[in-house]
Formats: C-alpha cells, sequence, structure tokens
C-alpha cells in the first residue's frame, strides 16, 4: 500500500505521522518485517488453539475464532500508539514491534451466558502461570526472550456494564465500568509472541461486529448511525440478561 492510500484509508495525515514522530520509511520497514513473521503467527495461533481451546467443553466456550493481525492494521496501530503515547512507544521500530504489539496474534472466545465468563477465566489462569511479578511494565526490559516461557504477562481486564451483578474478585482481575460493552481481556506470552485472548457473549460479539462494520469502519460521523448502534447494545445488553435469567431457571428446576 502507498503512502497515500494508507493515510486516505485510515483517515490520517502528514500531521499524524509528524505528531507520531514516524517517518513513513520507517513504517514501510516494520510492514516488511511484518511480512517475515505472519507465517509462523498463523502457527502459533493454531497451535495455541489446538493445545489450549479446541476442547471447547474443557475450557468452558461456547466457541472461538481467531486471526493475525493485516500488515497496515499494524502500522494504523503503531501512528495510533505513537501519538498516544510518545514516550512508552517511541523506540518501536521494525526490530522489535513485537515486543510492543500484544494483538499480532487476536483469539475470541464466545460465551452463552455471561456467567460463563468466570468458568473461562479460571481456566484459563490454571493452564497459565499468572504471577504478577511477571506482567509486562516496560515493553523492552520486560520481554522475556524465553520462547518456552508461557505465562499471563499482563493483569486481566473484565469490562462490565453499568449494573452488571458482580462476577468477578478485583483483586484477579481489573473491573472497567464503561456502561458500553463486555469483553474479557487477557494477554498470554507463547513461543516467543504474546496472543491476545478476547470473551464476549455471542449476543456481544454480534453487536460489536455490526458497530464496527457499519459505524466504525464507514461513518464514524453519521449521528443517526451511532444512535442507532447505541440502541442496537443496549438491546443485546437485554439479550444476555434474559439469556442468563433462563439458564438460571434451568439450574433452579434441575436441583429440585
Amino acid at each position: 500500500m502507498d503512502k497515500q492510500t494508507f493515510l486516505s484509508k485510515y483517515d490520517l495525515t502528514e500531521a499524524d505521522l509528524v505528531e507520531a514522530d514516524i517517518l513513513w520509511e520507517e513504517l514501510v520497514e516494520i510492514e516488511e518485517e511484518y511480512k517475515e513473521h505472519e507465517n509462523k503467527l498463523r502457527e502459533i495461533g493454531k497451535q495455541f488453539i489446538d493445545e489450549y481451546l479446541y476442547d471447547i467443553e474443557k475450557a468452558g466456550i461456547h466457541s472461538y475464532r481467531y486471526r493475525t493481525k493485516e500488515a497496515e492494521h499494524l502500522l494504523e496501530k503503531v501512528v495510533r500508539k505513537r501519538k498516544e503515547n510518545p514516550e512508552k512507544f517511541k523506540a518501536l521500530d521494525y526490530t522489535n514491534f513485537y515486543k510492543y504489539i500484544t494483538d499480532l496474534i487476536g483469539i475470541r472466545v464466545f460465551f452463552l451466558y455471561r456467567e460463563d465468563w468466570l468458568r473461562f477465566h479460571r481456566y484459563i489462569t490454571s493452564v497459565f502461570e499468572n504471577d504478577p511479578g511477571k506482567y509486562i511494565c516496560d515493553r523492552l526490559a520486560d520481554f522475556d526472550e524465553n520462547e518456552e516461557h508461557y505465562y499471563i504477562a499482563e493483569r486481566p481486564k473484565a469490562y462490565k456494564r453499568a449494573g452488571d451483578t458482580k462476577i468477578y474478585d478485583k483483586n484477579e482481575i481489573d473491573i472497567i465500568t464503561d456502561g458500553i460493552y463486555r469483553s474479557l481481556h487477557y494477554i498470554i506470552k507463547y513461543k516467543g509472541y504474546y496472543v491476545e485472548i478476547q470473551g464476549r457473549t455471542l449476543f456481544e460479539e454480534g453487536w460489536g461486529e455490526v458497530d464496527h462494520d457499519i459505524v466504525y469502519k464507514e461513518t464514524k460521523d453519521d449521528e443517526m448511525l451511532r444512535d442507532y448502534s447505541k440502541l442496537l447494545n443496549r438491546l443485546s445488553g437485554l439479550a444476555d440478561e434474559m439469556s442468563s435469567y433462563f439458564h438460571r431457571m434451568k439450574r433452579e428446576r434441575e436441583n429440585r
């Protein structure tokens, strides 16, 4: 992708590159180096799935999907991160981008019921070392070069809607209430790279996909579509609540 096409596609300008303190030539170097990693990343993603998530019953999930990051999305993220936090990302370049970007391999796991999140949390923290002393603070200094050391590399996060029933112990996981969506986030160090796992209910995923495809990608400035997306968001939240209610009813009847 040439420079002008990239800037236009991601609604960026030359001024954004200046603010990010990065040259287009540096982005091209990152893209070229990333393409040398892509096949390996795909294979690592498959291995992760096969080893930890293929048995969905054991993992406590309904289903999953995964992807490796597209090169142009990586470049957009590099620009955005350099703009948002210049000090933290100033040393990011083609030699170390995989130490900074934690979602080159991204996995989504899905649940039927909101309460299933807890089962998955217990599973993932049992199969991977979860030592707060190993959580990433400095992206370069804290990078473990040992490719055989698999562990949770950041404190897990749970985004929840305002008013949600308490599910997690705040001593185990950061709980963020933003009133928009529900999602779990884990960063796993695996075979020399980071793997990002997001967990959502099927209803949350449906809303998120529609919002990203129609509102975020194409019409971010369309106020009417944003309002409709908020409405769909509330409906998906209500659907989650009803599903949980049905689930509780089923359990109660089984226990009579």
